[in-house]
């Protein structure tokens, strides 16, 4: 008998209840003698609903929180102004071809991180495992943010704000009320957020337990995430509309209000005052290396499987450039909002601060020379009658001894107070939010933005994540809703640790040691296969077909030789920090009122170096085992599979017994042959393998494929009675 193979409209296997796509019933002409079976092909990769979706979804992974609250602490440690010189410089040389090169691969492939590279090279597969790995990784903790950002929020709704005001302990033997003695050794928004919010332990080594309150509060962020994120670019497509959006209406608005705010002008004068020294600081240039990687979502595999979900003739280059313009214009405008809001702040303290030192110098003003008695001290004369009149009598009445009640004014020393992260967001920013009139206002708004970042970013990092598993074989089978549902119920089980009285430590630990460290391993590996293993040349012929326009001799100087060498000069620049500065934490500690930098315990320097390796060991270790043939080359990623639904008792030593005939057969189905005379028991139940048929890219030559041919899924055919 002679089989036909017919090409019907396309099948969506991702739509099918089961995971299984089922055949149409065999047909036989009786006439002819010939069997007709019907196969259906998988329809092509999902696509955006449009190109706003895609450009909003790449804006919500880019400008995320590291935009609020890390750029303006390296700002204002790294030398004000001064700071944007190698933050633009590293931005040129190697944000943009990194987003670039990301953004071509993926659309060009039409996979995610780990079908491009296993398509690229199977040796190099594990550049899509490592990405996978750190993109769970950042996740993990990142939600965790989201959290507490949660929890201020709904705090913002109470009146006054709970972290506005010191609360109160009674002292039981002389029965009298005082402030609680730690929050008066730090101050309130510090208290609020080592006490009531996370409740901090004094060691990494002592957890505390789990505080319900933010295991309930990371709860909500893992359904939320969830739920935006289940149907996957057909959901989260649209929710970026809101955290795109958002966070600039927010961002504007602040302006509007920062700008006009007592002391703003202190705060931008600060920080466009360049300090040039800085810039021969190597760490100066190695934190804007590593801000440029978190700005703009690099080496996540995110950026990839956004990409990969593009029409092959999307103007990828524009879209490169446009987004590192957008991502330096937010970081600037932030910085500014952050800057004119700490300018107010600055001058608030510096206000309480002289007013404190006032009253303490009326309260012995009598016992003072004569001639500071007849000088009245205000706020306006303070700078130019304390430090050369009261400030010697009072030192000179209590005998350089008890003075240290006087304290020491300055503006400049209060911008000077670098706070990075956490410390940045819930307590140095809160604490001028509440000075601020209608302060609920403002902290709702503020938090809100933080979600709308926190989120947006989020979604693209476990986006990359799901893509990638999904478009592994083993799990093609699952809806896309349980599968991100059984993620993101594993990284709420996990994250748990970050709900501890030790969780923000265990954070910091994860943002160290998962994040930085293999992102920047992850892209000067990226680098390399593309321009030596896939060839450079193959890749600026594809970025033309794409776009019309071949990438110029910027684009090509920094793939093959400025961008790899830049990202390797950081890598030695870090491990040799690491090495020269051994790596603590902040450890709070409560009768101090203030957070002691503690070196990591033995353990938890054996954690650190575990998921140090966890972003970097998949690379050379599937790169050996493929050397090694540990691992078989035809690699099952991006395989949509029509699977058997069952294998009967009586038919298992039948397909056994044929194995070796089936393995001739599927070498003649690879030329996309089907001599189909085994057929002749149709009682049998049994599957075979075809190749899938795929056309070329829409608006291509298929005689013109630069050398580049992507291989289609391959589908399990079964023939039943």
């Amino acid at each position: 008998m002679e089989a036909k193979r017919h090409l019907p409209r396309p099948v969506n296997l991702e739509e099918a209840d089961d995971g299984v796509v089922e055949f149409s019933p065999l047909k036989q002409d009786d006439d002819e003698g010939t069997v007709t079976i019907e196969v259906p092909v998988a329809e092509e990769r999902a696509a955006w609903g449009s190109k706003m979706q895609f450009m909003l979804s790449c804006i919500s992974l880019s400008v995320g929180l590291g935009n609020v609250w890390r750029f303006p602490y390296l700002v204002q440690q790294d030398g004000g102004g001064a700071f944007l010189i190698p933050y633009l410089i590293m931005m040129v040389l190697e944000g943009a071809p990194l987003f670039l090169l990301e953004l071509g691969i993926g659309q060009r492939l039409r996979q995610g991180s780990l079908g491009v590279w296993n398509l690229i090279s199977p040796w190099w597969g594990g550049l899509g495992v490592a990405s996978t790995i750190v993109s769970y990784l950042v996740g993990l903790y990142y939600n965790v943010i989201i959290a507490w950002c949660f929890y201020y929020l709904f705090n913002s709704f109470k009146s006054p704000l709970p972290f506005s005001t010191c609360p109160n302990e009674t002292v039981e033997f002389i029965n009298q009320t005082f402030p609680v003695a730690e929050c008066e050794l730090s101050s309130e928004t510090a208290y609020f957020w080592y006490r009531q919010t996370i409740d901090a332990s004094p060691s990494i080594s002592e957890t505390g337990g789990v505080k319900w309150w933010m295991a309930l509060c990371l709860t909500i962020s893992w359904v939320l995430v969830w739920l935006c994120i289940m149907k996957g670019i057909q959901s989260s497509g649209k929710v970026v509309y809101f955290t795109a959006i958002f966070p600039y209406c927010i961002l504007v608005i602040f302006f509007g209000r920062a700008v006009t705010l007592k002391g703003a002008s202190e705060g931008l004068k600060h920080m466009f005052t360049p300090d040039m020294t800085k810039l021969l600081d190597p760490t100066v240039w190695m934190d804007a290396a590593c801000q440029v990687f978190y700005s703009l979502g690099l080496a996540f595999g995110s950026l990839i499987a956004f990409a990969s979900y593009n029409p092959m003739k999307n103007n990828c280059k524009r879209d490169a450039i446009f987004m590192c313009f957008i991502t330096v214009f937010t970081a600037t405008f932030a910085t500014i909002d952050i800057f004119a809001v700490l300018g107010f702040k600055a001058v608030a303290n510096y206000e309480k601060c002289v007013d404190h030192n006032i009253k303490k110098l009326h309260s012995i003003m009598d016992l003072l020379p004569t001639h500071p008695q007849e000088v009245n001290i205000t706020l306006e004369n303070y700078e130019e009658l304390w430090p050369q009149v009261y400030l010697p009598a009072i030192q000179e009445f209590y005998e350089n001894k008890t003075h240290e009640h006087i304290k020491h004014c300055s503006v400049s020393d209060e911008l000077n107070q670098a706070a990075e992260g956490t410390g940045l967001a819930f307590i140095v920013f809160t604490q001028a939010i509440v000075e601020l009139p209608g302060s609920n206002f403002w902290s709702v708004c503020f938090f809100m933005m933080l979600l709308a970042l926190g989120l947006g970013s989020q979604f693209g990092t476990m986006e990359g994540v799901i893509t990638n598993m999904f478009d592994m074989k083993v799990f093609a089978r699952v809806r896309k809703e349980i599968l991100t549902g059984c993620v993101c119920l594993s990284s709420l089980l996990f994250g748990l640790i970050f709900c501890t009285g030790a969780g923000e430590y265990w954070l910091g630990m994860f943002d160290t040691f998962a994040g930085s460290m293999g992102l920047i391993m992850i892209a000067f590996f990226e680098t390399i296969v593309i321009s030596y293993v896939y060839g450079h040349k193959k890749f600026t012929d594809d970025i033309e077909r794409m776009i019309g326009e071949r990438p110029g001799l910027y684009w090509q100087a920094t793939w093959r030789f400025i961008s790899p060498l830049t990202i390797f000069g950081l890598v030695v620049t870090c491990l040799y920090y690491r090495i020269a500065h051994p790596p603590d934490y902040p450890a709070w500690k409560m009768e101090l009122g203030n957070a002691v930098r503690e070196p990591y315990p033995g353990w938890a320097m054996f954690v650190c170096l575990i998921l140090l390796m966890g972003g970097f060991l998949p690379i050379p270790i599937v790169y050996l085992m493929r050397r090694c043939q540990c691992i078989r080359f035809d690699t099952d990623i991006h395989q949509a599979s029509i699977k058997r639904v069952e294998t009967t008792i009586s038919t298992q030593g039948m397909i056994k017994g044929e194995e070796q005939e089936q393995t001739e057969q599927y070498q003649q189905t690879r030329n996309g042959l089907c001599s189909c005379h085994w057929l002749h028991g149709l009682g049998r139940k049994y599957s075979i393998e075809l190749e899938e048929y795929h056309d070329s890219p829409a608006g291509e030559d298929d005689d013109d494929d630069g050398g580049l041919t992507v291989p289609g899924g391959r589908f399990r055919m079964e023939v039943i009675d």
